[in-house]
């Protein structure tokens, strides 16, 4: 059975679900997305590209930054699989990847006040942004070569490229951060300004090394090791999202047979840095009761009261993370994560009763609120609608929701919401089928990143008039 608002309200007051519905739905994305969405909303309808790449609105322009196979140095191309990214402001120094200053963490961006966002704008080298980008290779494609140093496994072929582009959103050079890794898929941003790289494997045998790790790189290229962060746990993982109040990291995981389930690291440190994960601390996983699958949660705006519980074994010697516990809630695809508005958002891409799952849906968006201690629903996509399988997602500085970008069937689509909560097509790839992935704001928010994955994987830095979000 679907849990739905009805249903809950038939059954009482909260009950064995452990159900709180919200008095109004206020949130960002309270909506169901059918098939019929409009291109009213939003930035208006898309205008085909002349050059088959990719479509947008009017008013809005992009520069292809960095191509998979382009060289970067002797030997050395950019990696392919493009996927989840983050950005940094480019901070003094004089070479193209300045050192971290002392710094007491990197805002919260969706957060920031007009002074934090004036003083963002005046801090960046020349208003240059630093990426980082996530490659999510296996064991074909572009591999990520770089240095013993940055290499973790020789014989993985994952890992990140760093990247300075400049205020008009030019690429002034990249490299190579982290290499050995393998199907480093999306990741996550840490208030004190570093990337969070996720291995989604566990399975992947190395030369020497294991697999199904999270990695920290430095944007600025002076502290990174390739050391994983054994706290977080060995597993699929997707995607990380810290609270820059506590540090706690929320962690989502991409497997089946059985499905993935949701994590919170809650870390020993009491102060963030580099490697700040490395003294160690709890994983837990979410648990609802009377809710094995997400998938059951139909109706946007319903509310979960969560328990946590340990994990029993996160480094997963001898059993599966996802596989030791007998009565836990799951959910088929969970993917991207991101931290805006005080709360944790999470992706489930979709779910599917023929692959075992308890519902159909074709994407989620649900949050977590650290303060309530529960999820709610904020999106369903329904089967035979337009957009399908959200995966990485991203919190809009301009008003209106988040930025999904779609790995589903069919035509490939970046999508927002409006101020209204209405979902609309934003991008559309026009060159082919491969999915979006690696959708990010530069710090001053003038720019959006986003990547095509492959077939050549490209990265594309998209700006325009932002500020005329319609609906």
């Amino acid at each position: 059975m679907s849990v739905t608002r009805r249903g809950v309200v038939k059954g009482g007051a909260a009950g064995a679900l452990s159900i709180a519905l919200a008095g109004s739905l206020d949130g960002i994305f309270q909506t169901s997305a059918g098939a019929d969405t409009g291109e009213a909303y939003g930035y208006g309808p898309l205008v085909p590209d002349p050059k088959g790449v990719l479509d947008l609105p009017k008013g809005f322009s992009y520069k292809t930054l960095s191509v998979e196979g382009e060289p970067i140095s002797d030997g050395v191309v950019v990696p392919g699989h493009h996927d989840g990214t983050a950005t940094f402001p480019a901070r003094g120094g004089h070479d193209h990847f300045p050192h971290w200053p002392d710094h007491p963490g990197f805002p919260d961006w969706p957060n920031f006040s007009s002074q934090e966002r004036a003083r963002e704008r005046g801090n960046g080298r020349r208003g240059q942004t630093i990426l980082v980008r996530n490659h999510e290779q296996s064991n074909n494609g572009t591999r990520a070569v770089a240095p013993p140093e940055l290499t973790y496994d020789p014989a993985a072929n994952g890992g990140t490229t760093n990247l300075l582009v400049d205020r008009d959103g030019d690429l002034v050079s990249q490299y190579v951060s982290l290499a050995g890794t393998a199907v480093n898929c999306a990741g996550g941003r840490t208030p004190w300004g570093t990337w969070l790289t996720c291995e989604e494997t566990e399975g992947f045998k190395g030369e020497t090394k294991s697999h199904g790790w999270v990695f920290e790189v430095d944007p600025y290229g002076r502290r990174t090791k390739p050391v994983p962060l054994t706290g977080l746990g060995r597993f699929a993982h997707e995607a990380v999202a810290v609270d820059p109040h506590t540090l706690t990291a929320y962690l989502t995981e991409d497997a089946s047979k059985p499905f993935g389930l949701f994590y919170r690291f809650r870390p020993k440190a009491h102060r963030g840095g580099y490697h700040a994960y490395l003294k160690g601390g709890e994983l837990e996983a979410l648990n609802v009761p009377g809710v094995p699958d997400l998938s059951l949660v139909t109706e946007p705006g319903t509310k979960l009261r969560a328990q946590w519980v340990d994990v029993p074994d996160p480094s997963a010697k001898q059993t599966s993370v996802r596989k030791q516990f007998e009565s836990i809630t799951r959910s088929q695809k969970l993917e991207g994560a991101w931290w805006g508005h005080g709360k944790a958002y999470f992706v489930a891409s979709f779910s599917s009763k023929e692959d075992g799952a308890a519902g159909d849906h074709a994407g989620q968006v649900w949050t977590y609120d650290p303060r309530r201690n529960e999820i709610q629903l904020q999106l369903i996509f329904k089967p035979g609608g337009r957009f399908d399988g959200p995966d990485n997602i991203t919190v809009s500085p301009y008003g209106g929701g988040v930025i999904l970008a779609e790995d589903g069937d069919g035509e490939q689509f970046l999508v927002g919401t409006t101020r209204q909560n209405k979902p609309f097509a934003f991008a559309r790839n026009a060159l082919n089928g491969s999915e979006f992935a690696g959708v990010t704001f530069s710090p001053d928010g003038r720019i959006l990143f986003a990547s095509r994955q492959s077939d050549p994987g490209a990265t594309f830095a998209i700006s325009g008039p932002w500020h005329r979000l319609r609906g």
